[in-house]
């Protein structure tokens, strides 16, 4: 999958670009409640082809820290990208700030299309030449607020990516996320060591991936450790640490997400956004207190334990958790039990008739409420995909849906199917009279 990235000074609409360009994830992810979002990185889809989009912050060119980190930033993703979006404003002139950056651009020699923003109008497109002063042929007028060009944009942006057409390797993939020294490492060691049965070390697809092939059970599987997530405002001490892309790609390619929280430094902030990365990009996850070595009575710790983080993880209360200690190698046996089980929920194929029945008790119980004089009305459901699972409800009008009803509604799902460990996306669709 190819890797995008938007380039350009303050105010020049970047978010607003990415938010548009990731609409098909959007509805996921600000649908969920819970989660503060980090809007760093994105799937976009377009025509069958999909690809990875990094919003980066406005660059100046000044001399105090700030200015500097989102500078770093900005220059590990074009680094990391194979093409790049340059969005200037198309209200206001090129000026000295668009000049530098596109400096900054002819380093990299990579693909760069200029977006010129806030073109609604033609009087505006007319004028929108000077912008070709930048130096690149690619130049392509959009509106964010009118959703005004972007089809044109991503025809071009597209043309030379492959279609995305999923390989059919049935290993079950799980990846090790979470802050740097929570043990993920260490974790990895423990789970070899307890099967003694390695196959090969291989080189990820990522620098700072590494999978590990393994047979447990019989069964081959494939563990991606992957470095730690920094916050934002630690990311830049040191470039060569900076790796939070380059482990969203390893959770991409994963089935099931290992989040890996310290017992002994308790749950921050930070933790809730790499959780956040794994459910946005539709994830199965498993919970993983460590270091539980270093917890004293811990038989009766781990009762708070799992208050406190169906408290601090609202938004995931699906997730199995699992305590264990990788350095002592203690309670490590429960840990590839619940990855199975989460990833056989996560693949589940349910039976149409059995959805059916399900919501159609569910409305019995409580009807969806009244809308300017409409109620949502759903008359078909069926699963449309695995992994995770997607159930599409066909109603009569989809603007009727509350979330705090299709919320109702999922939880009527889970209390009839353990779908432990998954996450479930449902999607209302417009029946066709």
């Amino acid at each position: 999958m190819q890797t995008v990235c938007l380039i350009g000074k303050p105010n020049v609409g970047k978010s607003s670009i990415f938010n548009r360009l990731i609409k098909e994830k959007k509805a996921i992810i600000l649908d969920t409640p819970g989660i503060t979002r980090d809007r760093l990185y994105g799937i976009c889809e377009y025509k069958g082809k999909k690809f990875s989009l990094i919003d980066t912050g406005g660059i100046i060119f000044g001399e105090n820290t700030f200015d500097q980190d989102i500078l770093a930033q900005a220059t590990l993703a074009m680094d990391e990208a194979d093409q790049i979006l340059f969005v200037v404003d198309g209200l206001n002139e090129v000026d000295h700030i668009d000049l530098q950056i596109r400096d900054l651009l002819r380093k990299y020699h990579k693909n760069v299309f200029v977006v010129v923003n806030k073109i609604d109008n033609e009087q505006r497109e007319n004028n929108i030449y000077s912008y070709y002063e930048l130096g690149y042929e690619n130049v392509f007028p959009v509106s964010c607020e009118h959703n005004k060009g972007f089809n044109k944009l991503l025809d071009a942006l597209t043309a030379n990516m492959p279609l995305d057409i999923p390989l059919s390797d049935p290993t079950l993939k799980f990846c090790l996320i979470g802050r740097p020294n929570v043990g993920k490492s260490s974790l990895i060691n423990a789970l070899l060591n307890e099967e003694r049965v390695i196959v090969s070390p291989i080189s990820g697809t990522t620098r700072d991936a590494i999978d590990t092939k393994f047979t447990y059970n019989h069964e081959e599987y494939i563990a991606i450790d992957t470095a730690g997530m920094r916050k934002k405002g630690k990311i830049y001490e040191n470039i060569e640490k900076y790796s939070l892309i380059r482990s969203l790609k390893a959770i991409e390619r994963s089935d099931v997400c290992l989040l890996i929280l310290d017992a002994k430094e308790g749950i921050i902030e930070h933790d809730k956004h790499i959780a956040s990365y794994a459910l946005n990009l539709g994830k199965a996850i498993v919970i993983v207190v460590n270091k539980w070595d270093t917890i004293k009575n811990p038989n009766q710790e781990i009762s708070k334990w799992q208050e406190l983080i169906r408290d601090e993880f609202k938004f995931i209360p699906y997730a199995p958790i699992v305590f264990l200690s990788a350095k002592e190698r203690k309670r490590i046996a429960g840990l590839m039990p619940e990855i199975l089980k989460a990833y056989e929920h996560y693949t589940l194929e349910i039976p149409t008739s059995t959805l059916n029945n399900i919501i159609r008790e569910a409305i019995a119980l409580h009807e969806p409420p009244s809308y300017k004089g409409q109620r949502l009305r759903v008359y078909f459901v069926h699963q449309t995909g695995i992994k995770p699972v997607k159930i599409t409800l066909e109603v009569n009008n989809k603007k009727l849906v509350h979330f705090s009803y299709e919320r109702y509604l999922e939880n009527k799902i889970r209390e009839n199917i353990d779908l432990e460990g998954t996450p479930i996306i449902l999607q209302f669709k417009n029946k066709i009279e």
